[in-house]
């Protein structure tokens, strides 16, 4: 099975070091960087705003948690967001790219 991994980030600096780093360590088939994300949040009691940037990756089931803990390694918030969500259905080739490109470590 394939996931789309949703990570934000501070900044297009620190969004790029963590997809290229993600891809060279094979753990996600691709990166989406997306700048311009605003999120509006609560931390530490307080309603805070920023802007940030979204990264949207394609990652194998068996290559998630290898994921999800570089992905917290390299990123600079205290509690990151890391989530990530099944794709039920897709373009068959594309979804095998994904699996062949996408492993654990």
């Amino acid at each position: 099975m394939a996931y789309l991994a949703y990570v934000t980030v501070p900044g297009r600096e620190i969004a790029l070091s963590i997809a290229r780093a993600l891809v060279q360590a094979r753990l996600a088939a691709g990166v989406n960087v997306i700048p311009g994300a605003f999120s509006v949040y609560r931390w530490q009691g307080e309603v805070r705003e920023a802007e940030e940037c979204l990264l949207i990756a394609q990652i194998s089931e068996t290559a998630f948690d290898d994921f999800c803990r570089v992905a917290r390694e390299l990123h600079c918030h205290e509690v990151p967001c890391v989530i990530c969500l099944p794709v039920q259905a897709g373009h068959e080739p594309f979804l095998r790219w994904i699996e062949a490109n996408s492993q654990p470590m």
